[in-house]
């Protein structure tokens, strides 16, 4: 899944940067508000991770510009003002949640992790396509139950397939949804996550799972 971070303290953003990754997230990071509106005004994210107190615009700006354009990305506030009057005026505006600084990463997680359980995202902990099974949680991914060790991005492809099972995924949507934003587009690196994630996933087995659909992308079928 992937997350932008809003977020101009350096050592706060890289700690966050590191351990969101770590939990197979895909992390773009913007250290203005400027920037962090424009990219959340022009990418597709799971969710928006804002400081407040921001350069350039406020955590208030931002949220403002990204409603008025109509995208209902899921915004977790994460601010050192933790007053009543702050948090209302936030939550009017569009925000979803609000978390006052210092916070624990396990409350920070539990709280993206209720803002993604919401209607307009998949409530599975627990993906299942055919005899595969992927765990969000546990992060284990079984077939016939036998375990498969996959890297992190190659779990996080994996999730975002079987999130959309039948659905034939363009190699833009899968650049979009499992890499950051400084991928280079012209590499190769979804035909060799896909190709490595065939040799785990479908080789040893009989049924093939992960398909090409020639000239449209791949998807994954039980």
């Amino acid at each position: 899944m992937r997350i932008l971070l809003v977020e101009d303290e350096p050592t706060i953003a890289e700690f966050l940067k590191r351990h969101l990754e770590e939990k197979c997230f895909v992390v773009d990071h913007a250290a203005d508000g400027e920037v962090g509106s424009f990219a959340a005004r022009t990418n597709e994210y799971d969710l928006v991770l804002l400081d407040n107190l921001l350069p350039k615009k406020s955590g208030l700006d931002v949220i403002g510009e990204i409603r008025s354009r109509g995208r209902h990305v899921p915004i977790l506030v994460i601010s050192v003002r933790g007053d009543i009057e702050a948090k209302v005026e936030l939550l009017n505006a569009g925000a979803d949640d609000y978390l006052a600084k210092p916070f624990s990463f396990d409350e920070l997680l539990a709280r993206m992790g209720a803002l993604l359980r919401r209607p307009n995202h998949v409530a599975k902990t627990v993906q299942q396509v055919g005899d595969l099974t992927l765990n969000e949680a546990t992060y284990e991914v079984k077939r016939q139950k036998r375990d498969i060790a996959l890297t992190r991005k190659e779990f996080a492809l994996l999730r975002y397939l079987m999130r959309n099972e039948s659905i034939v995924l363009s190699r833009a949507m899968l650049l979009e949804h499992v890499w950051d934003m400084d991928t280079d587009p012209f590499s190769n690196t979804v035909e060799a996550h896909i190709a490595s994630l065939r040799k785990k996933v479908d080789a040893p087995f009989s049924r093939k799972l992960i398909q090409t659909v020639q000239g449209r992308g791949y998807k994954i079928t039980g």
